[in-house]
């Protein structure tokens, strides 16, 4: 096996055991640090050559300033948007995430989302233990015939793709690169994908050009009523508008991974004393499906992610 030396790497969240063994086991000296917090990591992080996160908190310029040694950050997940990407490649460290890791669990995820809220499984349910045996309330809609929007065709919208393959469904993407469509998914303009489709998945990173991109404008550029689902970044939405868009039916059911008040870690929701008013409307909608931000956080992807990880670390000593 080829060994690596002296390389300190300091992990700030926990992850599968396998990350850390096989690591220890290429040489590599692992240290933790769990619960200290951000400005006591910062006086101590210029000792080590590399970290790795989840979304703990935010990498910014003045910590990685402090990180004077730092050769890698790597995240255990999708998106690096809890780092100050450019300033850290501005100073060469070398940026990691892991998004084929949990790309299979997105997309199975979604399309179970997907089924649930177009064939009302979550509102059928919650009548039922009620004692509520309501038969034609609860008719849903098939999705052969549908057409399917992709927008985002990387990664995940690549595996949710690939698992609507069984369905008789057209499948068009959208996306910012050129030629990324395949035998899953034809790619389109975006102006012909929201004539057409009748499902919409959003599967695109939180950026600049991204965030609050789903908003009264865009929604009513869809020419069809349609479902919509996300399991991307709460803040690519504009949950007000999305509101307004399921009260007049335009989006006629949602299934939402994400929300837009997360906070930046992803483990909290209910901390503020008061909630926005979108926020009590979609926990009381019978059409809205609502998940923890765990399209991606499955058993096996856990593990999946921690391999792709350390696979990646290596790859840039060997």
């Amino acid at each position: 096996m080829f060994v690596i030396n002296n390389i300190k790497v300091l992990h700030l969240d926990s992850n599968h055991p396998l990350l850390w063994n096989q690591l220890e086991q290429a040489g590599f000296l692992n240290e933790h640090d769990y619960t200290s917090t951000k400005e006591e990591v910062a006086s101590k992080i210029h000792n080590y050559d590399g970290i790795i996160i989840r979304s703990r908190f935010k990498i910014d310029r003045e910590f990685i300033d402090k990180a004077t040694n730092l050769k890698f950050i790597a995240r255990v997940g999708a998106g690096l948007e809890s780092i100050d990407s450019e300033y850290a490649i501005a100073k060469k460290i070398h940026l990691i995430a892991a998004p084929e890791g949990n790309k299979n669990a997105v997309g199975e995820h979604a399309l179970g989302m997907l089924l649930s809220i177009m064939n009302k499984l979550n509102k059928a349910d919650k009548m039922i233990r009620n004692g509520q045996w309501i038969r034609e309330g609860n008719r849903g809609y098939e999705l052969d015939g549908k057409t399917v929007g992709i927008i985002g065709y990387g990664n995940m919208g690549k595996a949710f793709a690939k698992k609507l393959r069984g369905f008789e469904v057209e499948v068009l993407c959208y996306d910012i690169q050129e030629n990324v469509g395949d035998e899953n998914a034809k790619q389109v303009s975006l102006r012909e994908l929201q004539k057409r489709v009748d499902v919409l998945s959003l599967h695109v990173p939180w950026t600049r050009e991204t965030d609050k991109m789903m908003k009264n404008e865009f929604i009513n550029s869809f020419s069809n009523p349609f479902w919509f689902i996300n399991t991307s970044r709460g803040k690519n939405v504009v949950t007000d508008d999305l509101v307004k868009a399921l009260a007049s039916k335009k989006i006629l059911g949602a299934g939402l991974d994400v929300l837009e008040y997360e906070k930046l870690s992803f483990e909290n929701l209910f901390v503020d004393a008061e909630r926005p008013k979108a926020l009590e409307y979609l926990l009381r909608a019978e059409n809205v499906l609502l998940t923890p931000h765990v399209a991606g956080w499955t058993y096996e992807s856990h593990e999946k992610l921690a391999e792709t990880i350390v696979s990646k670390i290596i790859k840039l000593y060997e």
